[in-house]
Formats: structure tokens, C-alpha cells, sequence
């Protein structure tokens, strides 16, 4: 069975402006988030457990909406992750408690609504304390974790250490553990952490993800936040992808940089009673299209459509290039990982 986890989904005022004409190109009012994320689809819905990492709170539907510094997102987005295939959302970040406790429970809320899992917040301590669990056709039983290194000076409301997840690899060891005795045969951790804007993973993260995937509770590193990509290894005999560049976002400094992105897979194996590996990983690059509208594009997928323009194609293929050289700078080909 395969996993599949992506970037950040980064909710910036012109993506919903994006959203805003895509509705109305269809002579209808609102927002559609569909056409940005349709080139990643067929990657998406193809994966037993697709991962999505939210980044941003969500507001009410009707607004008022923000970007940065403290975020709140339009919810119409949700639509648009169930419809490209998404199963579940990570929602620790460090813009978690950008509107407070209340955002928390609105964005939990609509996730509900909507029918996609979440792991990362909670609105109480009991839900905090109970381990998400999703059970794919094939009967395998996976966990999901997710914790942030912080949250932009946010402070957590007192009496409510439950409501965001910060990381601390102790409580993070025993939560899997904790998960894996609750029945679930893998145990998928997301971690959003690292040095912004930098390819280069900090020794903080390298010494997190040593002492995580060396205990036998955790199983698969899925890596967010730096906004550019990040290199994967094999740490333990089990994979690390350190940072997943953006799946969407729109900065008001676009650099190449930031527009890059991986889809990553990993496909699972039982080798002996509800003891899985990762027998395959591989990772898919991806690109943010800003013109003439803003698309999230699968790189490998555009490359080869024969309605892709020469001139275009070529800058597709220097992008594959750059991401494919973040993602093996620590050796991953060398451990096995197919990229494209």
C-alpha cells in the first residue's frame, strides 16, 4: 500500500483571489479551489493515504479573510483537497494559533464537515489524546502525527496545552508508541521544522530525526515548513523527507525557489504480521505556475504532454533538475529513492 504526503498548503490572499476567478469563469459566485490543485491530482487519488499539511487557520465562509503574518484562510479550500483525493490533513504549524483558540475549533470544524481527518490541534484534551488512525482498503491500520516547533509567538491559552501540538521528541516517542499499541501497524510522523527558505537541513533536524526513526514506533518522516525543498534520506533503515518545498502558495517574493515542490510516495510492505517497510520511495517534483493562472503543476506529468510548449518545457526541465538535486544532496538515489 502506498503513502503519499505533499507540501505545504499555504493559503496566500492571491490564491484566493485565483479562486475568486475560477468561480466566476464558470458564471458562479465564491471561491474554486479545484483548478489549482487539478495537475496533482491523478498523483493524489492514486495513493492508498494521501497526507495533505494545512498550514493555515481557516476563517468562516464568508470571511473576513488574512494573510500573512497571522492567517485566516478561506474553508472553500477543503472542497478542493477532498476532490483532488486528500484523506487527511496535518494542521500543527507554526501559524496553528494565528487566530487563537478560536480559529483552532473553526478549522477543526470545517475539516469535519468536510470529511477529512486531521491530526496536529484539538479542541480538548480528550481528542488531543486519542491517536487518528485511518484504515485503508486493504485493511492496514495507520497513525498520523504531527507536531510544530513553535507558533510565531503565539502563546498557548492557559489550561490548554492539548490545543497545538510543539515538538518535543519525548512526547513525540510516546505518542507513537501509544498509537502502535492502539493497534496501528505503521506510524506516519509530520514534523514541521527547519531553517526557512534554506535547502540545507539544520542540525537540530538531524538530530530529531535520528532519535525519532531509531525507535521502532515510527516509521516515516514527512517534513514541512522551510517553504523550498529539502533533501531525504534514509536514516534506521526508514525514510526522512525533510521538507517538501510549498504544494501551494503564492509569496509576495515568488523566487524559483519557492515555487518548487514534491509529491512523496512511499509504498509499504508486510514482512512479517503487522510489521510494514518502506520496500519503495519515491518523489514526485512539482511547480507553481503564476501565469497566466496560478497552478500547481506535476513537473514529470507536464514534461511529457505533447501540448506543452518547447519554451515551456525547457523551464520545466531546469526546475526537475534543481529539485532533484535538493531532494538527493544527502545521497537518497543512492538509498534507492526514483525521483520523476
Amino acid at each position: 500500500m502506498t503513502v503519499l504526503g505533499s507540501g505545504d498548503v499555504l493559503i496566500h490572499p492571491a490564491l484566493w483571489q485565483q479562486a475568486a476567478a475560477d468561480a466566476r469563469a464558470q458564471g458562479r459566485p465564491g471561491y474554486d479551489f479545484g483548478p489549482l490543485f487539478a495537475g496533482l491530482a491523478p498523483a493524489v487519488r492514486a495513493a492508498d493515504l494521501a497526507i495533505c499539511e494545512l498550514e493555515t487557520p481557516l476563517a468562516a465562509p464568508q470571511g473576513p479573510f488574512a494573510g500573512w503574518p497571522d492567517f485566516d484562510a478561506p474553508p472553500q479550500v477543503l472542497a478542493a483537497l477532498v476532490a483532488t483525493g486528500y484523506d487527511s490533513c496535518t494542521t500543527a504549524s507554526n501559524h496553528t494559533l494565528d487566530q487563537g483558540s478560536a480559529g483552532v475549533r473553526r478549522t477543526l470544524d470545517a475539516l469535519d464537515a468536510a470529511g477529512l481527518r486531521h491530526t496536529g490541534s484539538a479542541r480538548s484534551a480528550a481528542e488531543a489524546a486519542r491517536p487518528l488512525i485511518l484504515t485503508t482498503g486493504t485493511g492496514v491500520r495507520i497513525a498520523q502525527l504531527a507536531f510544530a516547533f513553535g507558533f510565531n509567538g503565539h502563546s498557548v491559552p492557559a489550561g490548554q496545552p492539548w490545543l497545538a501540538n510543539r515538538t518535543d521528541v519525548p512526547a513525540i516517542l510516546a505518542a507513537a508508541h501509544r498509537a502502535k499499541q492502539a493497534g496501528a501497524d505503521i506510524v506516519v510522523l509530520s514534523m514541521h521544522w527547519g531553517l526557512e527558505y534554506s535547502h540545507q537541513v539544520t542540525a537540530e533536524q538531524a538530530e530529531q530525526a535520528d532519535r525519532l526513526l531509531a525507535s521502532p514506533d515510527v516509521d516515516l518522516i514527512l517534513g514541512d515548513h522551510a517553504h523550498v525543498v529539502q533533501p531525504m534520506r534514509k536514516l534506521h533503515g526508514k525514510w526522512v523527507a525533510y521538507c517538501m518545498g510549498d504544494e501551494v502558495s503564492r509569496h509576495a517574493v515568488a523566487s524559483e525557489e519557492s515555487r518548487e515542490g514534491a509529491l512523496v510516495r512511499f509504498t509499504f510492505t508486510e514482512v512479517g504480521p503487522h510489521h510494514f517497510v518502506a520496500s519503495r520511495a519515491e518523489a514526485i517534483p512539482t511547480w507553481m505556475q503564476l501565469w497566466p493562472q496560478l497552478r500547481a503543476i506535476d513537473l514529470p506529468a507536464a514534461i511529457a504532454d505533447p501540448r506543452t510548449a518547447a519554451g515551456t518545457r525547457a523551464g520545466y526541465h531546469a526546475a526537475l533538475a534543481r529539485i532533484t538535486g535538493y531532494l538527493d544532496s544527502l545521497g537518497a538515489r543512492r538509498d534507492g529513492l526514483v525521483i520523476g
